[in-house]
């Protein structure tokens, strides 16, 4: 039995799943806390855990880079009350090279993984044909390739340029929807679509995240929508990938 966690911008979910993803309660879900660091976030997990039956392991997918369990960035938590504030450069200390698998196992008695949100989300939908790209349309923007179902190096796409001087995190993420409302945040996406193609030449393209049920643009026959689940049961196939180790509790 796997818990899986997700952890985004606005709210952080837990689900205890069965080896074929079938959930084993409803959901738990509290928003994200600003500010943010990391030992409120496991503390968080335990408090979700303590709301669902029992599992054997966790998968974590989380918002940033991460590296055999360790936290690289955390671009939403380094800043105190979320991604229009500044940089706090005391919270941004503590999450870098925070060994989350660890922490997380250690608190809650498991053996623990956790790799990036869309990453995770990818690992859930991607079928193993040629070079497969997912999106997550969320607070900001996440990104994974996979290369005949072998996921490759994680690209922070989200904070490079895109257009006019946006990031791809500017130009669709969550405030640049509330800003310019839904029919120009649809253009934006589709001209995304076309800047990822032009980069990347995918077969097919996945957009997930809590946004993507806001799309309606017609980007063709090679994209296609996944319901925000994948997220959730990433995290059973996040177990089935190879790994430098395995963090277990002590």
């Amino acid at each position: 039995m796997t818990l899986a966690l997700d952890v985004g911008g606005t709210g952080i979910k837990g689900d205890a799943l069965d080896p074929r993803g079938k959930p084993l309660a409803e959901r738990v879900r509290v928003p994200t806390p600003y500010p943010l660091a990391p030992e409120r976030l496991v503390a968080i997990f335990g408090e979700l855990a303590a709301r669902l039956p029992h599992f054997d392991r966790v998968a974590v997918g989380f918002p940033g880079v991460v590296r055999d369990g360790r936290i690289l960035s955390a671009p939403h938590y380094v800043r105190a009350q979320g991604d229009d504030s500044p940089v706090d450069p005391e919270l941004e200390r503590r999450w870098l090279g925070f060994d989350l698998a660890r922490a997380t196992a250690t608190a809650l008695g498991r053996p623990t993984r956790v790799g990036n949100d869309a990453d995770v989300q990818g690992l859930a939908v991607v079928t193993g044909k040629g070079l497969e790209v997912v999106l997550t349309l969320g607070t900001g923007l996440g990104s994974a390739v996979f290369q005949d179902g072998v996921l490759g190096p994680h690209l922070e796409l989200a904070h490079h340029p895109l257009r006019k001087g946006l990031t791809y995190n500017q130009y669709v993420g969550e405030e640049a929807l509330r800003k310019i409302g839904k029919k120009r945040w649809n253009r934006r996406v589709a001209r995304m679509v076309e800047v990822v193609h032009a980069l990347l030449f995918f077969d097919h393209l996945y957009l997930g995240g809590g946004n993507s049920s806001r799309v309606e643009a017609d980007l063709g026959p090679n994209v296609s929508l996944v319901d925000n689940q994948a997220g959730i049961l990433g995290g059973i196939r996040l177990w089935d990938q190879p790994m430098k180790s395995r963090t277990r509790a002590r």
